[in-house]
């Protein structure tokens, strides 16, 4: 019998890029267009054949990871077959995956949890190669990796953080293995010969031993590539999910949003219980459940549940739940980054 494709997701990292959010919870729970952005992540992966009986393995961080995610997963989805490592020391992607190696055999895929793809998975059952990595065309593709590929279309190297401009395939952080076995004993000689870059040990380095060993490898070109690993970025990806989703109230709470002086430009997100008044909110904003919103303007910001913001102009901002923010009721901007159980009182 086969075995079933294991869905890889190495989550273990501290978070730092999404502080103060991180502080409270591992950042796959951060909230991007009204959902968590590991709702966003779990569902990318929908296409996958119901044949090849997809496991998840989730590669989690000790405490907030590891204490949140496990009944996060078994709540909202119940039906998925989930296993989980933590990963107390933080010694790069490849070591996370082999830490994971008790579940792997067979075919793997494996996707970054701060990366948003837009890619079909449904031909992953009849895949001949060795492996699939998911690259995009991007104009400087500096601050990523590439995949060089030859002439008959096959990867031959990755590269992290080329010096030119000549290969524009910048590597997305998706990849599919059509047996795990072989990643796992590549691993095992970077390991062994010690392959880090400033003490982490990096997946495509890896890749690279696969290579060599003459694993055929080839690229999927996609055109979305989001992430949610930095502020600005998770800000960039709300506006583009709300923009997707066409997302706004239904015509029935548009009407009681008017008649209690509500103002909505569409993309929003408007969480059905949240208690809004005299207030604009969008375009491209993201208000959580019981959010209290007064005598604000709410435009390109992502507020998460339960927070109070009471006579203020937000742009640009990320805020955390349970916030309450208190503006002066005047037209001066503000552009915050508050994270769970904060306050912010306009002097």
């Amino acid at each position: 019998m086969s075995e079933p494709l294991k869905i890889v997701i190495p989550m273990a990292g501290w978070g730092t890029r999404m502080r103060p959010h991180t502080w409270s919870k591992p950042k796959p729970l951060v909230v991007v267009a009204g959902r968590t952005a590991l709702e966003y992540l779990v569902e990318m992966f929908e296409s996958v054949p119901a044949s090849l009986k997809p496991e998840f393995v989730f590669i989690v961080a000790p405490y907030l990871g590891e204490l949140q995610i496990p009944p996060f997963i078994a709540e909202h989805y119940p039906k998925i077959k989930a296993h989980y490592v933590v990963q107390a020391e933080m010694k790069g992607q490849s070591h996370a995956i082999y830490l994971a190696r008790s579940y792997l055999a067979g075919p793997m895929l494996m996707c970054f949890s701060d990366t948003y793809i837009e890619t079909d998975y449904s031909f992953l059952d009849r895949e001949k190669c060795d492996g699939v990595a998911w690259v995009k065309e991007i104009p400087d593709p500096r601050r990523f990796g590439v995949a060089e590929v030859n002439a008959d279309g096959w990867v031959t190297h990755l590269t992290e953080k080329p010096q030119f401009l000549d290969n524009n395939l910048a590597l997305v952080g998706c990849y599919f293995f059509k047996n795990s076995e072989d990643l796992l004993s590549a691993i095992e000689e970077q390991m062994e010969a010690d392959i880090r870059l400033k003490g982490e040990y990096f997946l495509v380095d890896a890749i690279n031993i696969m290579l060599k060993r003459h694993s055929l490898m080839r690229v999927q070109k996609i055109e979305t590539w989001l992430d949610t690993g930095t502020i600005p970025a998770t800000l960039e990806t709300n506006r583009y999910l709300l923009e997707q989703l066409k997302a706004q109230p239904s015509p029935e709470r548009l009407q009681s949003y008017q008649r209690a002086g509500v103002t909505i430009k569409a993309p929003v997100f408007i969480h059905e219980t949240a208690d809004i008044e005299d207030s604009t909110i969008g375009p491209h904003a993201s208000v959580g459940q019981n959010c209290r919103i007064s005598g604000s303007c709410i435009e390109d910001s992502v507020i998460d549940a339960e927070s109070e913001i009471m006579n203020a102009a937000l742009k640009s901002c990320m805020v955390g739940r349970r916030v309450h923010v208190h503006g002066k009721g005047g037209k001066e901007v503000l552009a915050l980054n508050i994270g769970d159980d904060s306050s912010v009182t306009a002097g």
